[in-house]
């Protein structure tokens, strides 16, 4: 079964979903968009240095990924500027640099497009492995982090006050965060990986009453845009991970809509 291509994108998009949909509802309550954005953007410059350093790519990205989210918090403590210049900085810094060392690799062959908007078709068996376990492990994590990472959401001081270590948390959330960039920049991209975090979650946060809730349907949402989206990529002969995205807006587009039978339903 795992020898076609197309089951072998299927099973790795929706591994990916399962993971990003539960933890970008948290990147939805914490309004931490343009951090996503960020931490994918400097993607590139990790797999630069990755390949510079002839080490795994994945490893790479993650790396670079923490550093990044460590730097923002060294920098926020400074109070020297606003969080969203500080995460502009770093963004656009880091995808120049990555995009000026892959230039000055002649000698290395890049599928920049494929890095840039993903490449799910080409995904092996032990890239699947790599994502089912990669996700797996986060999951696993941020179900022992919901509680505390969950109350510093809705109140820092009183998760603090309750001896839920909420800075503890936050940290762990982005190496979480950093993970799920890593195994997914393949299936969907540098460019579209935030997209993935963030839409999933939109639309499940109109359709639920909790913030559990929300997370299933998160995850579900990401699946079913993944089914979706390489379908009409396979009928239609398109991009598949915009095409994955284009699916999730679909699905999001269908949540806001003013059903006569349906209220209105909003978790945090």
């Amino acid at each position: 079964m795992l020898d076609d291509f197309f089951t072998r994108a299927l099973i790795a998009g929706v591994g990916i979903a399962l993971a990003a949909g539960p933890l970008g509802c948290f990147v939805v309550w914490r309004r931490m968009a343009y951090f996503g954005d960020t931490m994918a953007h400097s993607a590139l410059l990790g797999v630069a240095l990755a390949v510079m350093f002839q080490i795994n790519v994945v490893a790479g990205v993650f790396v670079v990924a923490t550093v990044a989210s460590l730097a923002l918090l060294l920098l926020q403590k400074q109070e020297a500027l606003s969080t969203d210049a500080l995460l502009g900085i770093l963004s656009h810094s880091t995808l120049a640099i990555g995009l000026v060392m892959v230039a000055f690799m002649s000698t290395v062959r890049f599928d920049l497009m494929g890095l840039l908007f993903g490449d799910i078709l080409a995904v092996s068996k032990l890239d699947l492995a790599l994502i089912w376990g990669g996700g797996a492990a986060v999951l696993a994590i941020l179900a022992w982090l919901w509680k505390p990472l969950l109350a510093a959401t809705v109140n820092p001081e009183i998760a603090e006050a309750e001896g839920l270590r909420p800075e503890r948390a936050r940290i762990i959330f982005m190496l979480l965060m950093a993970a799920v960039i890593a195994i997914a920049m393949k299936v969907v991209g540098i460019m579209l990986i935030t997209s993935l975090l963030i839409i999933p979650a939109a639309t499940a946060r109109r359709l639920s009453a909790t913030p559990e809730m929300m997370a299933i349907v998160a995850a579900l949402a990401g699946a079913v845009a993944v089914v979706v989206g390489l379908t009409g990529s396979l009928q239609f002969d398109t991009p598949s991970g915009p095409s994955i995205v284009v699916a999730a807006l679909l699905l999001f587009l269908l949540s806001i809509a003013r059903l006569p039978w349906r209220g209105r339903r909003e978790t945090i």
